[in-house]
C-alpha cells in the first residue's frame, strides 16, 4: 500500500475537456483523509471508502474547500483553498486525496503528508501553502 503524491492523470485529461471548474463560485471540491492502508496515485480515478480515515469529528467523504481562488503568475495558473480543519477529532491520517462531488466524484490531486500525522480531541487542520505559482497545492505550467 502507498500513497503517492501527485495531480491524477485523470484530472489532467478532464481539465482539457472543461469538466472541472475550481473557480469560488464552480464545483464543490472535497477533501479526504486515508490511512497508511490506503493505495492512492496518479491512476486513481475517483473518491473511494476504501482505507478512509474514521473516527471522531470525522465524516466519510472529508470536508468541502472553501475560499476557491483561480489566478496565474506568468505562464503558470493555479489554484488555492482556504485552511480546512476538523475541530475536536481523533484521527490519524497517512495522506488525503481532493476530488470534485459536483463531478462524480472525480480525483483531483492526491496528498502524502509523509507520515502518520494524527489529532487526539484536538484539530486536525490540512494548511495549504502560498497561493502562488511555484507553491500552490494545484499548478498547472
Amino acid at each position: 500500500m502507498a500513497i503517492t503524491q501527485c495531480a491524477t492523470t485523470s484530472f489532467k485529461s478532464e481539465m482539457v475537456q472543461a469538466i472541472h471548474n475550481l473557480a469560488a463560485a464552480g464545483d464543490t471540491i472535497k477533501i479526504a483523509l486515508y490511512t497508511s492502508s490506503a493505495t492512492l496515485d496518479a491512476t486513481t480515478t475517483a473518491y473511494t471508502a476504501t482505507n478512509e480515515v474514521s473516527g471522531v469529528g470525522y465524516v466519510a467523504g472529508g470536508n468541502t474547500l472553501s475560499g476557491q481562488v483561480v489566478n496565474t503568475s506568468g505562464t503558470t495558473a493555479y489554484v488555492d483553498f482556504s485552511d480546512t480543519t476538523w475541530a475536536g477529532s481523533t484521527i490519524t491520517a497517512r495522506g488525503a486525496m481532493i476530488y470534485n462531488s459536483s463531478k462524480a466524484n472525480r480525483s483531483i490531486i492526491i496528498l502524502d503528508f509523509g507520515s502518520d500525522q494524527s489529532s487526539s480531541a484536538s484539530s486536525f487542520t490540512i494548511t495549504f501553502p502560498s497561493a502562488d505559482a511555484t507553491n500552490a497545492i494545484i499548478r498547472i505550467s
